[in-house]
């Protein structure tokens, strides 16, 4: 089980040496308007790939093995571009079920295809594989990497693991409407940021904002995966009303010039956001009156979020040649 709010190690600590994660992709608008845009141009000349499973460096040559499975279901994984192969296999091969399954759905989470993806791998892992599929796995899969989309505009490239299927299978479901089934495929991995990440964004959408806040306590900005568990854990103080709390963790956002830019920019808003919150009392002359060296304040702190915005936008520009 993984480490709770109330243990000691927080939910987003990995202790161990190597990880199954690589740097994540943060999304922006512009990305993702290229993105469709390509895809768009592709399927309309007929060239559209849907694509095999993606896989760091090269094909590993297949080691001897007993039976033909072996053969059969090596080529399969890394030849096709639709799951039905893989399903017939898993019929053909009882022992080799499981994997095939497995490899299956997360063939088609790659493309998309949630729904069937969440079933693939579901009965992937309740078949229980042989011990020759089991060998073949840990020699031969560890390079297949799943980009796995862990919050919002966020995705993190993962070496098929535990944390591959179970990120893979909790968006597939989320992605179908079973949020609360979701955070249950979660609960048996080890800690980690995309762990963490995962878990609190499908908590602050089912209204869960103490344990997002709990479970993110301590937290500092030393990458864009914890800069985007931040801004998660901003979002649920501002819900519970704790704004200096929330304030905190979107300074904390900016406090790493690194940082990805449109992160930064959603820590502007947020905190933009937050000012209006806290401004918005009443519209009494009176009581304005009242309030008007706070209401000050709040506006030098907009005019310096602003300069601080044209100062990053030139740094963007720069990196990107302009």
């Amino acid at each position: 089980m993984s480490a709770g709010p109330s243990e000691s190690a927080p939910l987003y600590r990995d202790i161990r040496d190597l990880t199954p994660f690589r740097s994540p992709l943060i999304r922006t608008p512009v990305r993702e308007l290229a993105g469709g845009v390509a895809g768009f141009v592709s399927g309309v000349v007929g060239r559209r790939d849907r694509g095999t499973l993606t896989i760091e460096g090269s094909i590993p040559r297949l080691q001897r093995m007993p039976g033909k499975a072996a053969r059969s279901v090596h080529d399969a994984i890394f030849t096709s571009r639709e799951p039905d192969r893989l399903i017939l296999l898993a019929r053909a091969h009882p022992g080799w079920a499981g994997l095939c399954y497995l490899m299956a759905g997360l063939l088609a989470y790659r493309h998309g295809s949630f729904l069937r993806a969440s079933e693939l791998l579901q009965r992937g892992l309740s078949t229980r594989n042989d011990d020759d599929a089991n060998s073949y796995a840990a020699a031969h899969l560890t390079h297949v990497v799943t980009n796995v989309e862990v919050a919002e505009r966020v995705e993190v490239p993962v070496l098929f693991s535990e944390e591959a299927v179970f990120l893979a299978l909790s968006h597939a479901l989320r992605e179908t409407g079973q949020p609360e089934a979701a955070l249950a495929a979660l609960v048996a991995l080890p800690p980690s940021l995309p762990l963490a990440l995962a878990r609190c964004s499908l908590a602050a959408s089912l209204g869960r904002d103490a344990e997002v806040v709990a479970e993110t306590e301590g937290l500092l900005n030393a990458d864009d995966l914890s800069a985007a568990l931040l801004l998660v854990r901003a979002r649920s103080l501002r819900k519970r009303g704790d704004y200096a709390a929330a304030r905190a963790a979107l300074q904390e956002v900016l406090r790493r010039r690194k940082t990805d830019f449109s992160l930064r920019n959603d820590a502007l808003t947020d905190r933009a956001l937050l000012l209006l919150d806290t401004g918005r009392k009443s519209l009494n002359p009176r009581d304005w009156q009242r309030r008007k060296p706070a209401e000050l304040e709040a506006v030098r702190a907009i005019r310096k979020d602003d300069e601080m915005r044209k100062l990053w936008e030139q740094d963007w520009k720069q990196l990107g040649g302009d």
